[in-house]
């Protein structure tokens, strides 16, 4: 039996939040690939080898969201896992960017997704695929901007 190494992938991306009203919704994508639904995230460095963080972010979001979005939060949270594509095992490491909405369509998303909305938190928790981006969730939401909850009381 073959020993196959294990493919290091570093990724980033955003969770992205939009005011409507009184209230406060989040963008989710569905990967065409693998069926799950998610934050759209994508690997760091694929278009511009010298790319930061921070804009790989930005640009995953704008590819697979079809929208704009500008970082709201400095730091990031990180996920890891691992998964199986053939025989080759990946360790896939995701640093998530709490964003806001500035413009934009979800249907404008990439080929990479079949899908791209934006729902209310209640919706995207029952939504989300993995654990992961539900416990992602919920350490960035706290980093919300106080205009924002305030918003969303009112």
């Amino acid at each position: 039996m073959q020993n196959n190494p294990t493919v290091i992938e570093k990724s980033a991306g955003g969770i992205v939040y939009k005011r409507v009203a009184s209230s406060i919704s989040w963008l989710i994508v569905k990967h065409k690939g693998a069926l799950h639904w998610g934050f759209p995230k994508g690997h760091i460095g694929d278009k511009n080898s010298n790319e930061a963080i921070e804009e790989a972010a930005i640009r995953e979001v704008q590819e697979e969201g079809g929208i704009t979005a500008k970082i709201v939060h400095a730091d990031s949270v990180q996920t890891s896992y691992f998964f199986r594509r053939g025989q080759t095992l990946h360790k896939k490491t995701v640093d998530y960017f709490l964003m806001e909405y500035i413009s934009g369509d979800t249907k404008n998303h990439d080929h990479e997704v079949s899908a791209a909305k934006f729902l209310d938190e209640e919706t995207l928790l029952e939504t989300l695929t993995f654990d992961t981006d539900r416990k992602a969730f919920k350490k960035l939401k706290n980093f919300l901007p106080v205009s924002s909850i305030q918003n969303q009381i009112l």
